[in-house]
C-alpha cells in the first residue's frame, strides 16, 4: 500500500474509532465517510462492510490481548493470570458501545469478518483458564465459551449507566465465583469472620 493510501486509511479508522465511542458500532458508514471528509465509496473501497472496518480497528486490540494472556501464563501464578486477563478484556470490550454483541455474534459466523479474531482471543481466554483448572485454582465446570460470555456480561453492566458505578463490584463477584480460592486474589484482604471465628473471638 502506498504511502499516502496508508494515511487516508489510518485517518479513517481513527475517525471510525471515535465515531463508535460516541454513538456506538450500528453508527452508520455514511456518517463515517462524512466526519472522515471522504466519499462514502471512497471508505467502502477500504473497508466493503461495517465488520471489516470493525476488524482492521479491533485487530490491534485484539492481538494484544491474546499476546498478554501469552505473558501471564509464564509471569503469573495462575489465579492471578486469569483474573488480570479477565479484567483487561472487560476495561477495553467498554471503550466501544455495542461490541460486545457483534463479538458474540461473529464467534459463531464464520463468515464474519470480526471471526478469526474472536476465536483467537477466546481460545487465549481459554488456555489461562485451563491452566488455573488444573493448578486447582478455578471451578471446572466452565470453559472457554463461558468465560467469553461472562466478558461480554460484564461489559454489558459496565455500559449501563445505574449500573456502572458498580462495575467493579460486580466484576469481584464474578471473578470470586470463577476462582476457587478468591483470597488468594488479593492477599491484602482477609475475608470476613464466619460465625465459628466470632465465637472463638469471643473465648479469647
Amino acid at each position: 500500500m502506498r504511502a499516502d493510501a496508508r494515511k487516508n486509511r489510518d485517518h479513517v479508522l481513527a475517525i471510525a474509532g471515535t465515531a463508535i465511542t460516541e454513538q456506538g458500532s450500528d453508527v452508520s458508514m455514511r456518517d463515517i465517510a462524512r466526519r472522515a471528509d471522504v466519499g462514502l465509496a471512497t471508505l467502502l473501497r477500504h473497508f466493503p462492510t461495517r465488520e471489516a472496518l470493525l476488524e482492521a480497528l479491533l485487530r490491534t486490540s485484539f492481538n494484544g490481548l491474546t499476546a498478554k494472556a501469552g505473558a501471564l501464563e509464564t509471569s503469573s501464578s495462575p489465579e492471578d493470570a486469569l483474573v488480570s486477563w479477565l479484567r483487561d478484556c472487560v476495561a477495553w470490550t467498554t471503550e466501544y458501545q455495542g461490541v460486545t454483541a457483534l463479538m458474540a455474534a461473529a464467534i459463531e459466523d464464520t463468515d464474519s469478518a470480526l471471526h478469526a479474531s474472536c476465536v483467537t482471543l477466546r481460545a487465549a481466554g481459554a488456555r489461562l483458564l485451563a491452566r488455573a483448572q488444573a493448578s486447582g485454582a478455578a471451578r471446572t465446570d466452565i470453559d472457554g465459551t463461558d468465560l467469553f460470555a461472562l466478558v461480554a456480561g460484564l461489559a454489558w453492566l459496565s455500559d449501563q449507566p445505574s449500573l456502572a458505578p458498580r462495575a467493579d463490584h460486580l466484576f469481584d463477584i464474578v471473578a470470586s465465583a470463577i476462582l476457587t480460592n478468591p483470597a488468594s486474589t488479593d492477599p491484602g484482604t482477609a475475608p470476613p469472620p464466619g460465625p465459628v471465628a466470632e465465637i472463638e473471638r469471643g473465648r479469647e
